[in-house]
């Protein structure tokens, strides 16, 4: 979005290298349509869809308000469903399609301060996973990346709480939030193999798997929470096979190709 005043010279220069750049804004229901339909009719179709757009937080849970998490909802997952709305008929007429959900580790854990951004993780792999089930036997693939953090401008637009009501009632432990924070930035600052082409390399790979192959979770991470999340994500693979099997639904779990 804002590809003619903020993002004007990101959006300049992917087309100076051949992409069609369309200006959406997820929380939209009009200009997400528009701009899905635009898109279709730019590159006469579309196969992969990656829903990217997202905001983080940090601060006390208490001190958000509903009107945060209404926000913040409103971009990290009812954007996503508007933009899967739109894309999914397309998807279904023509027998295929790849949703790629790019998630979180911490849609996998709670950490503290991190609360209504953990939430609405939470809830994108729950509507990602549902995806895949649902839109299985019309060869639409639904996948989810769950990258650590990365040193990003996703870094520096976090919401912070708008109610600091309560600051004096958490004596010293409200400025826990921008302590961890700093100590997460030096630990970022400190393995640059934690590079953010790692993402885009994994979504690229799972583009190019061949449809019925690609994994339902993709974790990319070299910071060590990776490898703690990705037994976990195993184990419930094995929980999620045995009670579709069980219910007689296990054919809900194979990719029609």
């Amino acid at each position: 979005r804002n590809t003619g005043s903020k993002n004007k010279a990101i959006a300049d220069e992917l087309a100076a290298l051949g992409a069609k750049i369309v200006n959406l804004d997820v929380t939209d229901d009009d200009s997400v349509n528009s701009g899905v339909a635009k898109a279709i009719a730019l590159l006469g179709g579309l196969d992969v869809v990656v829903n990217n757009a997202g905001v983080g937080v940090l601060g006390l849970q208490e001190q958000f308000t509903i009107d945060d998490f209404k926000r913040l909802f409103d971009i990290n997952v009812f954007g996503v469903q508007r933009v899967n709305r739109a894309i999914l008929p397309h998807f279904r007429d023509q027998g295929s399609g790849l949703l790629v959900h790019i998630s979180s580790l911490l849609g996998r854990i709670a950490l503290p301060f991190y609360g209504p951004y953990n939430a609405s993780k939470w809830a994108l792999e729950a509507l990602a996973e549902n995806y895949r089930v649902e839109l299985s036997g019309f060869g639409v693939d639904s996948c989810i990346v769950e990258p650590g953090g990365y040193p990003t401008g996703f870094m520096r637009n976090l919401m912070f709480p708008s109610d600091n009501s309560q600051n004096e009632s958490y004596g010293e432990m409200v400025h826990a939030p921008e302590q961890m924070f700093a100590s997460f930035e030096g630990a970022l600052a400190g393995n640059p193999s934690q590079d953010p082409q790692n993402v885009a390399d994994a979504i690229a790979k799972l583009i190019s798997t061949p449809a019925g192959q690609r994994p339902v979770r993709t974790v990319v991470d070299t910071m060590g929470m990776g490898t703690h999340i990705e037994p976990y994500n195993n184990q419930l693979a094995q929980i999620h096979q045995g009670l579709f099997t069980a219910f007689g639904m296990e054919d809900m779990l194979t990719l029609k190709v």
